[in-house]
């Protein structure tokens, strides 16, 4: 049962990052073009998605148990450092230049966008070369 809940989650995220243009690089890098060809229409994409998300985590903070029967546990930490700050930056970078952050860059490499790819094995780099500064 876990698996086709997951499999459905999956399934309704990928359709939505499709259905939202943002398996698009090229209108990724249009709405980051505030004073080019700004196109605001994935402003109303994340604003839905934040909506929905807000309503979500206000239902987990009042459950201990997913509908799957796992425990719910949601981030406590609530400090804003320097390491947000960089990781943000650096987030926001990659999403700029490449025209994609890492939901809709696998949805787009598993319909054969091969600059996808690209950005998937950068940003899998990335993360290992983090995981290697962290252990110094």
């Amino acid at each position: 049962m876990n698996l086709l809940l997951a499999l459905l989650s999956g399934l309704i995220f990928g359709i939505g990052l499709i259905a939202g243009g943002m398996t698009n690089p090229l209108k990724i890098q249009n709405f980051l073009d505030l004073f080019g060809t700004w196109d605001p229409s994935l402003g109303f994409v994340m604003s839905g998605a934040i909506a929905v998300g807000v309503f979500a985590f206000a239902a987990a903070k009042r459950r201990e148990r997913s509908w799957t029967g796992e425990h719910i546990e949601l981030p406590t930490n609530r400090t804003i450092d320097t390491r947000l700050i960089l990781g943000g930056v650096l987030f926001g970078a990659g999403w700029g230049l490449g025209g994609f952050c890492p939901g809709p860059a696998l949805v787009a490499m598993s319909s054969g966008v091969s600059s996808a790819l690209y950005f998937i094995i950068a940003m899998l780099a990335g993360m290992v070369i983090h995981d290697r500064w962290l252990q110094r």
